[in-house]
């Protein structure tokens, strides 16, 4: 839903292990080196000039660190995930721009995530660069959005 409001390039974060980071598993180091390329990856859309929007779940202050976001959403709408280890390691966020919760749908949210990106923003009129920024959920954000830039 958000990708189309805001003409975003989207990764998901499976898709790019399949493809990018074949080499990677799910050690701790590991996490952190694919949360780096997610970022790298957002980062070369943004230098180009578009929005990237980054689909996957950092667990740990760590592989948040490493991704490296401008605006943090905290997908909250489930009590844990599908896997162990991936729950074993969640640590919530400190800090975030929006926290989503399981009340509302999907074009709510993305709707109120466009504003707060895009607040009055004339869809004729290129933003500035000053005017991006990156959006990351944390936890039960798997199939919501993760880095919108």
């Amino acid at each position: 839903m958000l990708a189309p409001l805001l003409k975003a390039v989207v990764f998901n974060a499976d898709d790019v292990r399949a493809n990018i980071s074949k080499d990677l598993g799910f050690s701790v180091a590991d996490r952190i080196e694919h949360a780096r390329r997610m970022g790298w990856l957002c980062d070369r859309v943004v230098d180009a000039g578009g929005v990237a929007i980054a689909d996957f779940v950092c667990p740990t202050p760590q592989t948040r660190s490493a991704f490296g976001a401008d605006f943090v959403i905290w997908v909250d709408r489930i009590r844990e995930g599908r896997f162990a280890d991936t729950n074993r390691l969640f640590v919530p966020p400190d800090s975030y721009d929006l926290r989503v919760e399981p009340e509302g749908d999907s074009r709510f949210w993305a709707e109120r995530i466009r504003s707060m990106l895009r607040p009055a923003h004339e869809p004729s009129t290129p933003m500035h660069s000053d005017d991006r920024a990156r959006a990351l959920p944390s936890k039960g954000g798997r199939d919501e959005i993760d880095r919108a830039t």
